[in-house]
């Protein structure tokens, strides 16, 4: 119940869009979404790599509200054409200063 109890309290007194870690599993945060005209404030799991410093390494990560939109994307992060379109994309872009240098085609 713990974490049922420091959830509700971050709805509570979170600010709108405020992204708060969860203790033991880097890259994965919580984040307040702010009420809108037919829906109260509400709560996301964003899921974004970070970087050796601990801070995201994106400005936004995946954001999920129900388990089920996880499994959907655990079904699409699995399809092996998604790796086939990465690498044909991988050696088609110019090199970046993560990704080190160019692949030879």
């Amino acid at each position: 119940m713990a974490m049922t109890d420091a959830l509700e309290r971050f709805l509570e007194t979170g600010k709108d869009w405020q992204r708060v870690p969860v203790k033991g599993s880097p890259g994965i945060f919580v984040v307040k979404a702010p009420a809108s005209r037919g829906r109260s404030a509400s709560l996301l799991v964003e899921v974004n790599p970070v970087g050796e410093d601990g801070a995201p390494t994106k400005r936004r990560g995946l954001m999920l509200r129900r388990r089920d939109e996880l499994e959907r994307f655990r079904r699409l992060l699995e399809d092996k054409r998604l790796e086939e379109v990465l690498d044909a994309i991988e050696r088609l872009n110019p090199a970046s200063e993560e990704g080190g240098e160019a692949l030879e085609i």
